[in-house]
């Protein structure tokens, strides 16, 4: 009798497991950030970077974009989709000026195809947009991490998808740090990353720093009344 109840149990919390969101995984997340939000609350109308490990491990951005406010909601491993699911949470309330996501490396890994990766982003546009008609969304090129380096063709397949796509909205850009990461040869570079080779290191992200502080700056900055 016991064993049946053991069974009995482990099943029900299998089906209740696997009636769970996908997203349901970063709920602690989601609720760290609200709770953050609460006790020492962000400035409206910043620029918020957002997405997966790249911008979670950005602890520097505030100091690396002096001229303008800046909210870091990173939340490493998620794909482009659960940015898009928490958006009520963790975009809406910020009615941000501009929008900085980076998200798609681990959606490639997954094995999410290109055409899924820009359908998502044009889902996380779309999303945004219905709260916040005219903010600015720039999409950074997923990177070429030594890691991943045999998902090259794909990454490289699913910029130019979110490339196209981007090319036919307003006020939406697509930002390449993947063309400036490749060396001559074409192929990722050790320089730019710590030893797991996924993420960054201080020179990979002062590249992004340089790529990104024209955009950021020019839609970030509160224009005078």
């Amino acid at each position: 009798m016991k064993i049946l109840l053991s069974l009995l149990l482990a099943l029900t919390a299998w089906v209740a497991y696997a009636g769970e969101s996908p997203h349901s995984y970063w709920e602690p997340a989601i609720a760290a950030f609200e709770a953050a939000d609460r006790t020492n609350p962000p400035p409206p109308h910043a620029v918020l970077f957002i997405g997966s490990s790249s911008i979670e491990h950005w602890k520097s951005v505030a100091a690396d974009f002096p001229d303008v406010q800046v909210i870091n909601r990173g939340f490493g491993g998620s794909v482009l989709s659960d940015s898009t699911y928490f958006a009520d949470r963790i975009i809406k309330p910020y009615h941000p000026r501009a929008i900085v996501l980076y998200a798609g490396d681990n959606d490639i890994y997954d094995g999410h195809s290109a055409q899924q990766l820009r359908d998502d982003f044009a889902a996380f546009v779309h999303k945004v947009r219905t709260f916040d008609p005219g903010v600015a969304i720039a999409f950074v090129s997923i990177k070429p991490s030594m890691a991943r380096k045999n998902l090259l063709p794909q990454i490289r397949q699913a910029n130019e998808r979110v490339r196209a796509y981007a090319a036919t909205q307003t006020n939406v850009t697509y930002i390449d740090v993947f063309t400036p990461m490749l060396g001559a040869d074409g192929q990722p570079q050790w320089k730019w990353f710590v030893a797991d080779g996924l993420h960054m290191n201080r020179t990979g992200y002062a590249l992004w720093i340089n790529l990104l502080k024209p955009w950021v700056d020019t839609h970030g900055r509160r224009v005078p009344r």
